[in-house]
């Protein structure tokens, strides 16, 4: 019964997934390549390692990868690095376990919705790009 008209916007809906995914990424990966010095500094300040190698990483996996997501590029394997990455970010970045007050109750929010996006990223690891995408082009979906 509700099965009927889902595979009519099967492919559009995990396009506008992938957009909506990535549009986080994309937009806080440009902030960060566009203002590379306050990315280090503010990596320092997280206590992410090596807070100059660390915004490098970010800069790839925020901007670039979430491009050839948006894109439907090597869309699995993409997908499983990104929630990885998320999942390093959500530990080093909002450790609310160690914070108190607003501070704490603001850091368990990010966590938490770190968690909700990586939930996305396996659901996009496991449907794949989809039509829509270059992965489909080239035969990978």
């Amino acid at each position: 019964m509700f099965n009927a008209g889902s595979d009519k916007i099967r492919d559009p809906a995990i396009l506008v997934a992938r957009l909506l995914l990535a549009l986080l990424f994309i937009i806080f990966g440009w902030k960060k390549l566009t203002g590379f010095s306050g990315t280090v500094v503010y990596m320092a300040a997280t206590g992410a390692p090596a807070p100059e190698l660390s915004a490098i990483i970010a800069i790839i996996m925020e901007f670039f990868v979430g491009l050839a997501i948006i894109l439907g590029l090597a869309t699995r394997p993409l997908a499983l690095l990104l929630l990885l990455y998320t999942l390093a970010t959500a530990i080093i970045g909002h450790h609310y376990w160690t914070m108190t007050g607003m501070e704490q109750f603001e850091a368990m929010i990010n966590f938490y919705k770190n968690v909700s996006i990586m939930g996305g990223l396996l659901l996009l690891y496991v449907t794949g790009a989809g039509k829509y995408s270059v992965d489909a082009k080239l035969g990978w979906a």
